[in-house]
Order: structure tokens, then sequence, then C-alpha cells
């Protein structure tokens, strides 16, 4: 199948206002129907959004499920996720249908790569507590044991999953003269960047340990009691993967116990995390992020951009730049899986 259709697809966009001009080039060629609402759609609303559309653009925390499927209708062909990660799209469900999922890859590792740096800064040099000081009036006279934090240049980094964003932190970490390893449970070679340890050394040598893993039934707590009792107590932990990786429980009790320096955490399970209360985010040890990884203009406008494509490619015929691993990169069509998440 190739060429133009004779009629303009129909296209759902579950949020207005989306960066970039990849809605408006979408636009140019299908009927898109956005939601109009300043809040996220409720999954009521967004079936009711996507109900009788051939393509869907969505965001990384929008849930694609099987009822979300049905609700659009049989002519659904695409799903396009603005997002690296796709744990929110019932794949299965979309490749039993006969539907195409695509992502973002690529367009965001080297961004969130710096997030995931900022976060190993902010977190060993006690970063945040300083601030906090400073703005509570409680800077005094020079003392020097006062806000003493531990180098990073010099330190260990363990990194859990090698793929591109992984890979752009290790060449961000040998700026910093840290020496490097990491562990993929299916490709164990080194490569000039770092080398490949098991994973329970790199939790047991790594001075900072850095989570780049998707969301997967077998990655869910991968980092809980056990795994952190094995690491150093003048360790730190970062995480800008998914938040159900890290045992979040666990890890307060680390943190509070002693058996931990720090962490800092980009995401968290159940984003979003309206609490004040929420004990997260007054752990004095612990740096969180409202899950800004990939949260600058020009990537933001490239991830939506990407998906724009994604969803033209499909409804024009063609194959999709970007397929998630495994599933077809045409209706009907399996692809072969290519490794391009962090997993």
């Amino acid at each position: 199948m190739s060429g133009t259709p004779s009629r303009r697809p129909r296209v759902a966009v579950s949020r207005s206002g989306l960066p970039g001009e990849g809605v408006e080039r979408l636009t140019a060629r299908c009927d898109v129907t956005a939601w109009a609402g300043t809040a996220p759609p409720t999954p009521a609303e967004l079936a009711g959004l996507v109900r009788g559309c051939e393509g869907l653009l969505v965001l990384g925390s929008d849930h694609v499920d099987a009822a979300l499927l049905d609700a659009a209708g049989p002519g659904l062909r695409v799903v396009a996720l603005a997002s690296m990660g796709y744990d929110g799209v019932d794949v299965a469900a979309a490749v039993a249908r006969g539907v195409v999922v695509t992502h973002t890859p690529e367009v965001l590792a080297d961004t969130t790569a710096d997030v995931a740096m900022a976060l190993i800064l902010m977190a060993r040099r006690r970063l945040p507590a300083a601030t906090d000081a400073l703005r509570r009036g409680a800077w005094g006279a020079f003392r020097m044991d006062a806000f003493l934090g531990l180098d990073v240049h010099g330190a260990t980094l363990g990194l859990i999953g090698y793929g591109q964003i992984a890979r752009a932190v290790a060449r961000r970490a040998a700026g910093f003269g840290m020496r490097v390893q990491h562990h993929h449970p299916r490709r164990k070679e080194d490569d000039e960047l770092s080398r490949w340890v098991p994973f329970g050394e790199l939790l047991r040598t790594s001075d900072v340990v850095s989570v780049h893993t998707p969301l997967t039934e077998e990655t869910k707590g991968m980092i809980g009691t056990a795994e952190l009792a094995l690491m150093r107590p003048t360790a730190t932990l970062v995480n800008t993967g998914r938040g159900g990786v890290v045992d979040e429980e666990a890890l307060l009790v680390a943190l509070r116990r002693g058996q931990l320096h720090s962490a800092g955490l980009d995401v968290m399970t159940g984003e979003p995390r309206t609490d004040p209360s929420d004990p997260l985010f007054h752990e004095p040890h612990l740096v969180v992020l409202p899950h800004v990884g990939s949260a600058t203009e020009t990537t933001r406008a490239a991830m939506v951009d990407l998906a724009a494509r994604n969803v033209m490619a499909v409804l024009h015929g063609h194959s999709a730049p970007n397929p998630v691993p495994g599933t077809p990169d045409l209706p009907g069509r399996r692809v072969t899986a290519v490794d391009l998440t962090d997993s």
C-alpha cells in the first residue's frame, strides 16, 4: 500500500497547545481533533475523543489500553507516543488489533542525560540543602563542616541499562573524570565508555547508581530492600527511567537509616504526585523533580514532531519511522525487534 489516500484520515491528539509544528503539519494532511481542555482528559473523555479515528497522537502519561483501542474502532491504524517510554500502552492489545505503536527514541537522550547528571550533582553535593538554608537566612559564619557532600569526580558510576540515555550519561561522566560501568541483561560487552559488570557487582562497587530501564514486568521493583542493602552507605541512587523500577518505600527507609548517602528522582510511581505532605518531598537526602528529563523547548518540540511524522507515515501507506520494538511498522506487518530503549 502506498500513495496518498483520496480522503483525509481522522486523527485525535490528546492535548492542545503542543510545542513544535508537528500538529500543524498533521492538520494540513489529516482531519485533526485535539483535546481542548486545560486539564488532561479523563479515560472516558479520551475514549470519546478517539472514537472513529485512524490515528492517535498521545503523551507518555496517557493510558492506552484495550478499552481505548476498541473505543477508537476497527479503523484505528496507529498510536504515536510523543515519548520514548511506552509502558502506558498495552502493546500486546494493539498488536492483536493490527495497530502500529510508535515512540520517539533518539531525540530526547541527551536532554534527559543532562538531567541525570544534574541529579547526581545535586544529590551528591547536597546542593538543595545549601539553597534551602540560604533562603531561610541560615547562611552563617563560614564553617569547614557546613554542607559537606561527596565528590563526583573520581567516583564510580554504575548504569543500570545501557541504551541511548545511559550511554549519553556515560559520555558526560567521562568529562567529570568518573569511572563508568554498566549492567544490561542481554548485551554483555564493554565499549570505549564503560565496562559490563554483573548486576550485584554494580550495586556493590558503584558510588553512584543511575537507573535507565523501561518499566516492564521484569524491571518493576528491581531496586528494592535487598538491592539497596548491597549498595555502599556513601552511594547515591538516581532514577530517570521509570518510577516503578525503584521501590520508593524501601528507598526512604534506606535513606533514613543511613544505608545510603543520597538519591535523586525525576520519575515516581503514581505520577503526578500532588500532595504537599508527600514524604518523598521532605526527605533531606532525596532530590525530587517532576519528570522534567526531556523538558527543553527544542526537545519537547522534536518529540511531538517525530510523533506526527510517525502518524503521517502510517496513514499514508508508508512504514513508521519509529515502531516500538517487536511491533509492526505497518498494520499487519511485524518487524524485527530492535533495541532502541534503555532496556
